[in-house]
């Protein structure tokens, strides 16, 4: 009696090793599935473009650099239209290449999964930074941070 209901019990541990097969019991009731993200669309030549899923931030409404050893901290503070926001992130234009100079950084947020008061524009803020090194801000001479409605702009 004892070895049947240990089988029954050590069965599913096992078979839920199994990955993505119909053999997992996560998988028996619809479980989780694949999920899927474009990590970057290909242009005709066939070279990765720089996109990124997420949508812009509404407006960045403040900036500010801090000069660090070896570079420099970009800090954002981005205003989204609702609550719920999250995962924001500054990426570089361009693979991060400068072009005339400029090196454009996009604020970039993830949308909640559902619905979400506006709230007041204090509880809807959010902030990003990133590490610029030194070679990153060779040749730079003005940083842009782009909203979806504005952008602001650095001098390093």
């Amino acid at each position: 009696m004892k070895t049947p209901v240990a089988v029954l019990i050590c069965l599913p541990l096992l078979l839920s090793g199994c990955g993505d097969s119909s053999l997992n019991p996560f998988n028996w009731f619809g479980g989780r599935g694949k999920e899927a993200r474009d990590v970057g669309a290909t242009t005709d030549a066939g070279t990765p473009t720089d996109t990124d899923p997420r949508p812009l931030v509404a407006e960045v409404v403040a900036a500010r650099l801090d000069r660090k050893p070896g570079g420099a901290i970009v800090h954002a503070v981005g205003l989204p239209p609702r609550q719920g926001h999250w995962d924001a992130e500054l990426t570089a234009e361009n693979f991060g290449d400068p072009v005339d100079g400029v090196l454009v950084l996009q604020f970039h947020a993830v949308p909640p999964p559902r619905p979400w008061p506006a709230g007041t524009p204090q509880s809807r803020q959010l902030t990003a930074a990133t590490f610029l090194s030194d070679q990153d801000l060779a040749g730079v001479r003005q940083i842009v941070l782009r909203g979806a409605t504005n952008a602001r702009s650095l001098r390093p």
